[in-house]
């Protein structure tokens, strides 16, 4: 791939971090104010309850849900079951209210309304979800998707989670979820400036956003270049080129830019 080439490459890897990047410092933000509400009733002696916690998560998530054309289209805390006196399974989650196919904002936020009682056949156990199981796992930041969210918003979604830790246990995690729509414009038109075929990926190879029609968000790239340039990605390299395909890593984001004459 020649110099020119390969530069629009780094700088459009550089763009998606830059797009990202804010969106961490918030959530790593939050993550400091619940680890310290955790601390605070800890040393107190009182249990922590979700009628505590959730007023402070709530103000806490406003602005960024509220902002006109915001990134952020969900965001809170999920509670590890039994951590809340008053709540032994917990989502303090908030959605920015959106309206129609132009997915426009409509103005406001609302809790989501999620099934909390695992005894009930609407229950599902979250612990069982990449967004929880990998930070649960690894104890760090997560970007999970794009997926279909259906616990949510049935829109094709990015998720990034952070654990939050107490007493050496993770007591929640706290994310936001962005929806794919919305980044979109932001990152197209440098990918639709690079020679041949430009399209951000997930660790998998999931199309978040291409400059390729057919290449929907959500499918996924099974070419055997792509595979090979993934992997090296994986492998803790940070631009890999097989063939006529060369993989940029963004950053700390966990997406790469997959690049192809």
């Amino acid at each position: 791939m020649n110099g020119r080439v390969a530069d629009h490459g780094q700088r459009t890897a550089a763009h998606v971090q830059e797009v990202f990047l804010p969106v961490f410092d918030l959530v790593e933000l939050w993550r400091g104010e619940i680890t310290t509400l955790f601390e605070t009733f800890a040393a107190s002696g009182r249990p922590l309850t979700a009628s505590v916690l959730d007023p402070l998560m709530h103000e806490l998530a406003s602005p960024a849900l509220s902002a006109p054309q915001g990134l952020i289209t969900g965001a809170g805390f999920v509670a590890t079951p039994g951590v809340l006196a008053d709540a032994p399974w917990h989502l303090a989650w908030w959605l920015r209210e959106i309206r129609g196919l132009d997915r426009g904002d409509r103005g406001g936020i609302r809790r989501l309304e999620a099934v909390e009682d695992p005894e009930s056949d609407e229950f599902r156990d979250y612990r069982m979800l990449e967004w929880w199981r990998v930070p649960e796992r690894t104890g760090e930041r997560h970007v999970t998707g794009p997926y279909v969210d259906y616990l949510c918003t049935d829109d094709y979604t990015i998720t990034v989670t952070v654990p939050v830790v107490h007493a050496a246990r993770m007591v929640g995690v706290v994310g936001v979820d962005v929806h794919v729509s919305r980044i979109e414009p932001i990152l197209l038109p440098s990918l639709r400036d690079a020679e041949g075929t430009a399209t951000i990926v997930n660790a998998q190879g999931r199309v978040v956003v291409s400059s390729e029609t057919r290449r929907v968000t959500g499918s996924l790239l099974r070419d055997a270049e792509v595979h090979d340039a993934l992997a090296a990605i994986h492998d803790g390299g940070r631009t890999s080129t097989v063939g006529g395909t060369t993989a940029i890593s963004c950053g700390d984001t966990e997406l790469i830019l997959v690049q192809q004459r």
